[in-house]
């Protein structure tokens, strides 16, 4: 009988990787990501998601229109160096939820979804 365990190929994958449970730090491309996206588009403000079990603290930037996107950011210090660099105001989610238009976008745009799926575009 061959000795393959159900989770061997998965262990040979994340050979060379981190420890399990270690959490990815932010990095340079996180905070290029961000400051690329925030230059292309019109009143951005940033929500800080504080650190979790599973996650390191990460940073939501929400455009004038809901668009959004989300990458690690390190600390809320370094989110509030982030913003106050780019004038961007920054936000605690804990203390202030997320702005209605980002629920809006997100809304929107899982209809569209549906509808190119629905006419097999």
């Amino acid at each position: 009988m061959v000795g393959v365990g159900l989770f061997d190929s998965l262990r040979r994958k994340n050979k060379g990787s981190s420890k399990p449970g270690t959490l990815r730090k932010s990095s340079s491309a996180d905070t290029r990501h961000l400051d690329e996206w925030a230059a292309s588009r019109r009143g951005v403000e940033a929500f800080v998601e504080p650190k979790t079990t599973v996650t390191d603290t990460t940073v939501v930037l929400v455009a004038h229109d809901g668009e959004w996107t989300r990458r690690r950011i390190g600390s809320l210090g370094a989110a509030q160096d982030f913003g106050r660099k780019r004038s961007i105001p920054v936000y605690e989610v804990a203390k202030t939820g997320y702005p209605q238009r980002m629920r809006e976008y997100t809304e929107r745009q899982k209809i569209i979804e549906r509808r190119r799926r629905d006419s097999g575009s």
